[in-house]
């Protein structure tokens, strides 16, 4: 095994100091690792996820070669050849564990934003402390952009937030996690091969989690109460200005509209399960209330906003893969982990086999299928 930093080294390195996971303590597993802590219903910080993998590393006895990056995978001899900076392997064949978040993903027209503005990404952000006094500018309302937007405003800064597609879930449903009732039901358990729009699915953006000890909801209705300003989708920038999509309203009614079917997809699993007197009464949540009129463009040379935060996603580096295997947009061709090109096979992915597969309890099983195939490969040849 390769890794270009330490153990667990995007925790350590890429993070900002206040994150917690979105799961709950007792979903974080991990094969012959489960957690055994006091807080099983809490949400672990950064650091305690590193000491939870660096655990798994020791247990599992992984030969994990640290401080290696991998510049280059490419065919040789009926396998392939890795050259890394430790030197050279040839392999007969190849796992690429190496995520889909090693870059930050950041609209073109952002070279376009005046110099006087600061921009940042997830990678950059550390804590507001560090920005610029005065208004922030966060894009992107999926689980990151909604916690950096709540963190900056409670330090004081005035913050606007840029919305376009995101998943509405609330924090607890009827005395549950929500993600509880995704575990149990069954959601997180669909796969691949079981869904109408594949690479919409694995498209779809984080939903919008907090993991704090008060279990609290954070929605943009939450960020409205606390000040946070909505507009609509950056569009572009036109002569130093921001320009926002006006669809902001059919932006929240499409995500409520999906929200109240994920919840009736709970309710009739309590039914059918026999399990419904367990639980408190089905709950339904207040419709996101749209500002009477956002502003549909920003002036940000005028010094209302000093810095960005653009929450926008992120996107994987294959760089370093000399195989003809990844599409127009630089995304891992693949069928379930089964790579296209013989040998070659990927996993830690969006909905590589399941809904659950790039969270941490989702990888055993994804694990164990990939496996078998690259054993039934090998023992093929």
């Amino acid at each position: 095994m390769l890794e270009r930093g330490d153990v667990a080294n995007s925790w350590r390195r890429e993070r900002w100091d206040s994150l917690r996971l979105l799961t709950p303590n007792w979903q974080s597993r991990l094969p012959g690792l489960r957690y055994e802590g006091q807080d099983p219903d809490g949400y672990m910080t950064a650091g305690e996820v590193t000491d939870l993998i660096e655990r798994f590393a020791a247990v599992s006895r992984a030969p994990v070669r640290t401080g290696e990056t991998v510049t280059s995978v490419r065919p040789a001899g009926g396998g392939y050849l890795v050259t890394s900076s430790g030197g050279e392997i040839a392999a007969r064949a190849v796992v690429i564990a190496s995520g889909a978040c090693n870059r930050p993903s950041v609209p073109r027209f952002s070279g376009e934003v005046p110099a006087v503005v600061e921009q940042l990404t997830p990678f950059d952000y550390r804590d507001p402390g560090k920005l610029p006094d005065g208004g922030v500018l966060v894009v992107g309302a999926s689980a990151t952009g909604v916690q950096l937007a709540a963190e900056i405003h409670r330090s004081g800064r005035p913050v606007t937030l840029s919305v376009g597609e995101h998943v509405r879930l609330p924090r607890t449903y009827r005395g549950r996690d929500v993600l509880w009732w995704m575990d149990t039901a069954g959601v997180w358990d669909q796969r691949y091969d079981e869904m109408d729009d594949l690479n919409r699915a694995r498209r779809l953006p984080s939903p919008q989690l907090v993991g704090t000890p008060e279990r609290a909801t954070l929605d943009l209705n939450a960020l409205t109460a606390l000040g946070v300003e909505l507009v609509g989708r950056w569009a572009m920038v036109r002569d130093g200005r921001a320009l926002f999509s006006g669809g902001l309203r059919n932006m929240f009614s499409l995500a409520d509209l999906k929200l109240r079917r994920l919840l009736d997809t709970f309710d009739e699993w309590a039914l059918t399960s026999g399990r419904d007197g367990e639980f408190g009464p089905p709950e339904r949540l207040e419709p996101t209330r749209a500002p009477a009129s956002p502003p549909l463009q920003l002036d940000l040379g005028s010094g209302e906003i000093r810095s960005i935060v653009w929450a926008t996603g992120f996107r994987p580096d294959y760089g370093w893969l000399d195989v003809p295997v990844t599409d127009s947009k630089g995304q891992l061709e693949h069928e379930g982990g089964i790579v296209a090109s013989p040998g070659l096979y990927a996993l830690g992915l969006p909905v590589l086999r399941r809904r659950r597969s790039t969270f941490i309890c989702g990888i055993e099983d994804d694990a164990r299928e990939v496996t078998e195939h690259l054993a039934g490969y090998l023992g093929a040849r």
